[in-house]
Formats: C-alpha cells, sequence, structure tokens
C-alpha cells in the first residue's frame, strides 16, 4: 500500500466508510474479496500483522484442508466471482494438473496461497495498523476508531464495524508452566528441529492438529528419532464425523435453525457437536496405523505410547519435563518424563479490549455472552443494531458452523445485504435434505429451489 492508501489519509477530510473489518483472517479476507465486486459498498479491513499469513506452524506438505476447494472466499455464494480458487487455480495456469490430481480437497499449503493470492489483488486491506478503541458517536450514527500505524495515531469513522479478530492458541493452566519445553501445537513448525533432535516428545491432546504432530514424529521414530508419547482426554483416538447426512449440521439450514432455539436448548445441544471439529480425519488415522504397525518390524527404534481417557494434572520442568496424569476410568496416577511437550489443546476467542467504550450498548445474554441476531450482528438498542458484527465469535448462537470456512460465503453475503440494504447477494436456499425443525418437509412436488421455512432469508436480509 502506498501512503495515499493509508487509513491516516482516509481520517483526512472525515471520510466515511462503509464497512471497517478488523481482523485479516480468512473470514473477512472474504468479506473484502465479496465486496470488490460492489460499487457501492467500501470495505476496508486492518490488522496488526505486518503481513498475511495462515497457521504457519502447521503447514505441514502433505496437510489437507478439512473441506472442499468450493468453500474458498466467494463460491458457496458466487460460483462466478473472480476471487475463486478455481479463478486463482486459473490465473496461476494450474487447472489442469488440478483436475487431474483429481482431489476435491486443497493441500493446505495451497490454500494460504491461494488465499495470499487474494491478498496480492485487494486494495482494501491495511496491514500494521492496529484498532486501539471503538466509539460510537449516537448523533451522527457512526463508529469513530482510534488506529495506530506505524506510529501514527489516526480516528477513522465507519458506518458499520465487523469484528473477526479469530481465535489464540489456548493452553489449560496445569499445562502452562514458564517452560521453553512446552510449546503449544500452532508453534510446532517453529520447534520440529528441536522434536526431532529430542529423546523423547509427548503430545496432548488428540484433534487434527495434535495427530498431524504425531504423524510427523512417528515418521521420525521409525528414522531413529525420539520416543513418543500421546496422551488425549477423549475416550478414544475419535475421527472426525463427516458422513454425508451428519455434514447437513453445518450447512447454513441446520445454522438457521440453531439459531432459533432457545439459548438453554442450543447450550444443551451444542456439546454434542464436538466430533464435527474435534476429530481426526480417517485418512490420519489410517496413516497413524500404518506407522504403528510399520515400526512393529524394525528393532532398536525408541519407545511409543498412546494412551486415551488420560487427564493432565500437571507438568513441572526440572532437570526433564514430567507430565503428571490421571486415568480417568481408574482413577490411577501416571506420569512419566519427556524433553518436550506438545499441547495440541485447541483455540479460544481472542480478546477483544478495542470494544471497551461500547461494552455496555451490546446485549448479553444469561451467561454474559454476546446476543448475536441471525444476520451476525450484535443486537444493540436504537441505531447502534446492525452495525456491529461478529465473525467467528459467535459459535454460542449459531453453532458449530460459525468457525468453518465454509460458511464464511454465506456470512459475508448476509453482512453485504444488510449493509447495503438490499439483496446484493442472493442466499443459498435450499442446503439440506433434512427437515430440522418442526417445519414441514418441501412436497415433492415442489418448486425444488424454494426454501422451507426454517431456511427463508431473515428480514434484515430482504430488505
Amino acid at each position: 500500500m502506498t501512503d495515499a492508501d493509508s487509513l491516516d489519509a482516509l481520517a483526512v477530510g472525515g471520510r466515511t466508510l462503509d464497512v471497517l473489518a478488523v481482523g485479516c483472517g480468512p473470514f473477512n479476507l472474504g468479506l473484502a474479496a465479496m465486496a470488490s465486486t460492489v460499487d457501492d459498498v467500501d470495505v476496508v479491513v486492518v490488522d496488526s500483522v505486518d503481513e498475511f499469513a495462515w497457521h504457519p506452524g502447521l503447514l505441514f506438505e502433505e496437510a489437507t484442508l478439512q473441506v472442499s476447494f468450493l468453500s474458498d472466499l466467494v463460491t458457496l455464494v458466487d460460483p462466478r466471482h473472480p476471487m475463486s480458487f478455481l479463478a486463482y487455480l486459473a490465473d496461476t495456469d494450474r487447472l489442469y494438473p488440478f483436475l487431474v490430481r483429481e482431489q476435491f480437497f486443497p493441500t493446505r499449503r495451497e490454500y494460504e496461497a491461494y488465499l495470499k493470492w487474494a491478498v496480492s489483488r485487494l486494495d482494501s486491506l491495511r496491514f500494521s495498523t492496529t484498532v486501539d478503541e471503538i466509539h460510537w458517536d449516537d448523533a451522527a450514527e457512526r463508529f469513530d476508531v482510534l488506529v495506530s500505524s506505524h506510529g501514527t495515531r489516526s480516528v477513522v469513522h465507519a458506518r458499520t464495524v465487523v469484528v473477526g479478530v479469530g481465535t489464540e492458541p489456548f493452553t489449560p493452566s496445569v499445562m502452562s508452566p514458564d517452560s521453553p519445553a512446552v510449546v503449544h501445537s500452532s508453534d510446532y513448525l517453529y520447534r520440529r528441529d528441536d522434536a526431532q533432535a529430542a529423546d523423547a516428545v509427548t503430545v496432548i491432546g488428540s484433534g487434527q492438529s495434535g495427530a498431524e504432530i504425531v504423524v510427523d514424529l512417528l515418521e521420525a521414530n521409525i528414522d531413529g528419532g525420539p520416543a513418543v508419547t500421546w496422551w488425549t482426554r477423549t475416550p478414544w483416538f475419535a475421527p472426525l464425523d463427516f458422513t454425508k447426512l451428519s455434514l447437513e449440521m453445518t450447512t447454513p439450514a441446520y445454522m438457521d435453525y440453531f439459531h432459533s432455539l432457545p439459548e438453554a436448548t442450543r447450550d444443551r445441544v451444542r456439546p454434542g457437536h464436538w466430533q464435527f471439529h474435534k476429530g481426526i480425519s480417517t485418512d490420519t488415522l489410517d496413516r497413524i496405523h500404518d506407522l504403528l504397525y510399520r515400526r512393529q518390524l524394525l528393532d532398536h527404534l525408541a519407545p511409543v505410547e498412546l494412551r486415551n481417557g488420560v487427564a493432565v494434572d500437571g507438568i513441572d520442568d526440572t532437570d526433564r519435563v514430567t507430565v503428571r496424569g490421571r486415568h480417568l476410568d481408574t482413577g490411577a496416577a501416571l506420569t512419566h518424563d519427556t524433553d518436550l511437550v506438545i499441547t495440541a489443546t485447541g483455540y479460544r476467542e481472542r480478546a477483544q479490549p478495542f470494544l471497551a467504550p461500547i461494552e455496555s450498548l451490546l446485549h448479553r445474554d444469561s451467561r454474559g455472552r454476546r446476543v448475536i441476531a441471525a444476520n451476525h450482528s450484535v443486537a444493540a438498542d436504537g441505531a447502534l443494531a446492525d452495525r456491529l458484527f461478529m465473525v467467528n465469535a459467535e459459535t454460542h448462537t449459531h453453532g458449530v458452523s460459525a468457525p468453518n470456512l465454509d460458511i464464511g460465503a454465506v456470512r459475508n453475503a448476509r453482512i453485504l445485504n444488510t449493509v447495503a440494504g438490499r439483496e446484493v447477494y442472493r442466499l443459498p436456499k435450499h442446503t439440506a435434505f433434512t427437515t430440522f425443525g418442526v417445519a414441514p418437509p418441501i412436497p415433492s412436488h415442489a418448486d425444488p429451489h424454494a426454501a422451507p421455512d426454517s431456511d427463508r432469508l431473515d428480514p434484515a436480509e430482504q430488505r
């Protein structure tokens, strides 16, 4: 970006943006991509990082997405959009190799390359820019956003703000000694050489990231590398549920149904969705079993231990790292020494201190969480309604779909439709065969493109 493109330049003269999006992950990047073809809606996305990167600590060479290439920034709403994954393949002259590869799921490295391709084609992104405070001017019906960039502070005005700061690595306090020997899985590739040179490595957690790290360590073990211990709290090393009708639980139809449920019902139902996002792909499980089988035929390898149903009670870092645990079925104490611990313990919602000036204006539910409307806006009174949107921070209201890449284009279409006050993007109406609520199914003679009541646009999207 040139100096003329800076946010400071936007602040001079008091121009008011239609949308200021905070955080440049795939979701807000998709918002910018979809807005790039809408003439009368201007979107600027800011992020404090110096350049775009997508999970660099977990970009294994062979790791693939768990969603198809159709779940890109735009396709599931507008397949003809110039920033689709297929457009990227055509632009880089790789369309035929991708066809012959016959894989629905791109590698993560390729998906990141696609995202960087999109970044290079958008002039609405501002990196090295931190949002410090967001204020609401009720008289002017706009946000006054205090931002810092390269030592300069500016106030940017915006009619709408979209918060998409994502999640951050989370390690439970019992696993968090102040020790370089405890590493979150998100940083694994930065410490890969240390792990493969160690005598023993322990992985805690059995989601997809933990399993991919175990694959990497088992391959090193077969080549004479470290002993590997893998502990998980779950009762078994569970697969992701990718069966067809189960995947309908990640569609807009189910998301809208889930949002329509009472708060208490959503909180009761949501824990049962864990296997949609906390399991391991069957390909990865097959790979792990194959490596375990192969090492039976080799002598003098360092030991490997897999344990499920184990809770970690503490990690002590003295001469070596000691991991203390408890077998959940029997209550028996377990302990072992290791050199490096990889905590594959997931992520949590990133803090949003910049919203402090307007927190009192936002509605909260009985558990203190923000109330999020069907169009992904934060519930608020008066002119602030439909002005602040949350991206990947609404699992409690929208369910398992909220963090999924395959819902990003639909969510962004809803946001842009609300901002524009019209149907900028036509939303998919028939997204599942399953009828989730009590509404009757579509009759066999009915228009197959018509939506059941539970899958229709909400009023904000019909304006």
